[in-house]
C-alpha cells in the first residue's frame, strides 16, 4: 500500500471516531462502541496469533480475565490507584502468559488448543473458587472508574475517547508489525515451521513473543473493561467467550488487522439485533455465520474486497474462463 493510502486510511479511522464522539447522545451507543473496542483488542492480538504466527489458542478469555481482575482487586479491595493496577495487570499477564507458553507452544495444532483450553479452564475455576479475592460467582463490584488529569471517566461517553485512542494505538502498532520482518517470520511460522526454520527464524522465541503479546493486548482489554462496568464476574471469561473470541477472527478474516475490527463489531452488535427474536436468536445468529464461512470463507474483509474487485472487472468488460 502507497503511503499517501495508508495516511489516507488512518486520517478516516481518527475521522469516524470523532465523528460518533459528537453525532450520538444516547449512552446506550456509546456503551456498545466501547465493547467494540475492548473486543477488537483482544481479537487482534488472537489474530496476530492465530491468524498470522498459525498457534490456536482456546484460553484467550484467561487473559482477559487475569488483566479485570488484577486492576478490579487491587483497585477496589487495596485502593491501588487504577493506572498502575493496569499496569499490574500487563504485568501479570504477561508472565502467566511466558509460564504457560514455554511449555505449551511446544506443542501443535488440537494439542496446543488443549493446553491453552486447560490453562483457560484453571483460571475460570480459581476466579469462581477464590471467594476471599475475586468474591466467586457473584463477581466482584465497587471498582472505580479510571480517570484522566482529576477528570473522571465514568460514564461511556468519558470513556469512549479512551478505548477507541487505545484501539487506534493497538491498530497501528500491529499493522507496524505485521508490515516489519517479525511479520514476515510470521508468516512463515505460519505456512511451515520447518521452512521458518531453515531460512533462521528462531521459531520457538518467535511463537513465544508473539504469545506474550497477544496476552498483553487481552489484558489492557480486561483492565478497561473492569473499570468501565465498575463489576466483574467470572462468567464474563469462561471457555465460550474464548470460542466467540475464535470465532470473530475467522469471521473478520484471518491475517487481516483490519479484519479483526470488523469481525469484533458484527458479532458485538449482532446479539443486540437478534435479541428481539427471543428464541429464534441463536438459530439466527448460526444461520448467518454459516452463510458467511460457505461464500465468505477467507472472512468479510478479504470477501468483500474479492467481491468488489470481481464487479470491477465484470463493469469493464472481463470474461471469466
Amino acid at each position: 500500500m502507497s503511503l499517501n493510502g495508508l495516511v489516507n486510511r488512518w486520517v478516516l479511522f481518527a475521522l469516524a471516531v470523532a465523528a460518533l464522539a459528537v453525532g450520538l447522545d444516547n449512552e446506550y451507543y456509546f456503551t456498545l462502541l466501547n465493547f467494540i473496542g475492548i473486543h477488537t483488542l483482544l481479537v487482534v492480538g488472537l489474530n496476530l496469533l492465530l491468524g498470522y504466527a498459525g498457534q490456536i489458542s482456546l484460553g484467550h478469555a484467561a487473559f482477559f480475565g487475569l488483566g479485570a481482575y488484577a486492576s478490579g482487586i487491587l483497585t477496589a479491595t487495596y485502593g491501588v490507584n487504577p493506572w498502575l493496577a493496569l499496569l499490574a495487570g500487563l504485568a501479570v499477564s504477561g508472565l502467566a502468559a511466558l509460564l504457560i507458553g514455554i511449555p505449551a507452544l511446544k506443542l501443535r495444532g488440537y494439542y496446543l488448543a488443549m493446553a491453552t483450553l486447560g490453562f483457560g479452564i484453571i483460571v475460570y475455576i480459581i476466579l469462581n473458587e477464590a471467594h476471599h479475592l475475586t468474591g466467586g460467582p457473584s463477581g466482584l463490584s465497587g471498582i472505580p472508574s479510571l480517570s484522566l488529569a482529576g477528570f473522571p471517566l465514568n460514564t461511556a461517553r468519558r470513556l469512549y475517547l479512551l478505548v477507541w485512542l487505545a484501539v487506534g494505538v493497538i491498530l497501528a502498532l500491529s499493522a507496524n508489525l505485521v508490515d516489519s520482518r517479525s511479520g514476515r517470520a510470521l508468516r512463515a511460522l505460519h505456512d511451515s515451521e520447518a521452512a521458518a526454520e531453515s531460512l533462521g527464524v528462531d521459531t520457538a522465541r518467535m511463537k513465544l513473543k508473539i504469545f506474550i503479546w497477544s496476552a498483553l493486548y487481552a489484558s489492557l482489554a480486561g483492565s478497561l473493561y473492569a473499570h468501565s462496568l465498575n463489576f466483574i464476574a467470572p462468567a464474563s471469561f469462561g471457555f465460550m467467550f474464548s470460542i466467540k473470541l475464535v470465532t470473530m477472527v475467522v469471521l473478520g478474516g484471518m491475517a487481516s488487522i483490519w479484519g479483526s475490527l470488523l469481525g469484533a463489531g458484527v458479532l458485538t452488535v449482532l446479539p443486540e439485533v437478534l435479541t428481539a427474536f427471543h428464541d429464534f436468536e441463536v438459530s439466527i445468529f448460526g444461520l448467518i455465520l454459516m452463510v458467511v464461512m460457505i461464500f465468505l470463507p477467507r472472512g468479510l474483509v478479504r470477501g468483500l474486497m474479492d467481491l468488489w474487485e470481481f464487479r470491477r472487472y465484470k463493469r469493464e468488460g472481463g470474461n471469466l474462463v
